[in-house]
Parts: structure tokens; C-alpha cells; sequence
């Protein structure tokens, strides 16, 4: 099997808001041996790249909310190793310019046939040395949130490769956070969860925990938890 510098297969995120167009896409790189997923528009797309860490984007450079262009500049800011190849339904030559300007690798016109979208990625894949793989993977068994690394079994907390010193019990709040990313959690399931106590006047134990979270996990970056008005909290990988 064809495989990453990581020793996995590769990981291919397919950005198109044609939902046909997708599916086929990735049934057809993952009869490559690849793993594939599959985002609508451009947010979806930075956010899956954030926490999934793709090798190669297919990208649709049309796109509901921003473009490819946009999508492009957002993935590699953070990741700039990332293989990008473009599909157009433009076929002018300022378009093909203007995208492998931006720091695209290659593209292809729509339509397009799926072999060919096959042998341009593997092309592509193949020019990324191992160097360029991004920095070691996180601890067998950690849970990764984009740049949020929790190691369970060293009790370690990073964040874009910062180690984060939290108290047991800030460190209880967040492993329960990251345990359901992007689900609003209430405060009553907070305090049952990290506290055990029964939901009844003791809001601010959870809102004073959630800002000591924010001031060590948040400041200076772009923020991973939110607070969903009259519902509760959740957690999910910046954009």
C-alpha cells in the first residue's frame, strides 16, 4: 500500500458543494487505499483540515460561503505543507494563474475523470518529502482537538506544541470537554460530570472554571471553547 511518511494511509479532504460530485470522489480514493473525507463549503473545510490534518485537499475553488483561494490561504497558515489541487469549471488561464499563485499544486477542469484526479494526487503526494510531514504525531492514545493535544496517560495538555499546566480540576473540565467536541453541553451535565454534584445554584462554579480554561487555553490564540447563550458550553479546533 502507498503510504504517508507517517506510515498511514494517506488523508485526502474533498471540498466541493456538489454532494454527488463528493461521494463519488471519495469512493474512488478510497479504492486507492486512501481515507477520504468530504466538506460543503469553505468553514467546514478549514475545520475538518484543523482537526484532521489531511495531507491533500481537493478543492473546489467555487465554494457557497468563500472560495478556494480563501481556503487555501486559511490551511496553509497553519499547515503550509498541505497539497492542494484545484478543480475549475473555469478554463481560463488567469484562473489556472491566479490559483497555483496562491499556492496550489495542480489542477484539473471540470469534468474531469476520476483516474485523472487519481494519478495528479498520487503525483503530488509523492513530491512531499518526509521532512515536510509536520512534526511528530501526537501520543498513542491522545485525544486531538486541531492544535489541542490531551495525553490521558501522561495527564499532559498541549496546544500548538505548548504545554498547558492545568489543576486537576481545570484539567477534569477540559478532558470532559474534549471528550464531546462541538456538543453544547449544559452546566448541569458539567458539574454532574467533573463534580458529581447535583445541578442547584452552583452555576458559577462552572463559569469560573470555564474562564480559567479560556485564560490558559485561549489567550493569545484563537479560541477553541464558546459559551452558546442559555444552553451551556462546547469545545471544537479554531479556525
Amino acid at each position: 500500500m502507498d503510504l504517508s511518511p507517517d506510515r498511514q494511509p494517506w488523508r485526502i479532504l474533498v471540498v466541493d458543494d456538489e454532494p454527488d460530485l463528493v461521494e463519488v470522489l471519495c469512493a474512488a480514493l478510497r479504492y486507492e487505499g486512501w481515507q477520504a473525507r468530504a466538506a460543503g463549503d469553505g468553514a467546514s473545510a478549514v475545520e475538518i483540515a484543523a482537526e484532521w490534518r489531511p495531507h491533500a485537499v481537493v478543492l473546489d475553488m467555487m465554494l457557497p460561503d468563500f472560495d478556494g483561494l480563501e481556503v487555501l490561504r486559511r490551511i496553509h497558515l497553519g499547515r503550509p505543507e498541505v497539497r492542494v489541487l484545484f478543480l475549475t469549471a473555469r478554463d481560463a488561464v488567469e484562473d489556472r494563474i491566479e490559483g497555483l499563485a496562491a499556492g496550489g499544486d495542480d489542477y484539473v477542469t471540470k469534468p474531469f475523470s476520476l483516474a485523472e484526479v487519481a494519478v495528479r494526487l498520487r503525483s503530488l503526494l509523492r513530491r512531499t518529502p518526509a521532512q515536510q510531514a509536520g512534526p511528530p504525531g501526537p501520543p498513542e492514545g491522545a485525544l486531538v482537538l486541531g492544535d489541542l493535544v490531551l495525553d490521558e496517560r501522561a495527564r499532559e495538555v498541549t496546544r500548538g506544541g505548548e504545554v498547558i499546566e492545568l489543576s486537576p480540576t481545570e484539567y477534569a473540565l477540559l478532558l470532559h470537554l474534549v471528550r464531546h467536541p462541538r456538543q453544547v453541553l449544559s452546566k448541569a451535565q458539567i458539574l454532574e460530570a467533573v463534580w458529581s454534584y447535583d445541578f442547584g445554584g452552583r452555576a458559577h462554579v462552572v463559569e469560573l472554571y470555564i474562564s480559567y480554561l479560556r485564560r490558559k487555553l485561549d489567550s493569545g490564540r484563537l479560541p477553541m471553547i464558546h459559551t452558546v447563550r442559555g444552553a451551556g458550553y462546547l469545545i471544537k479546533a479554531a479556525p
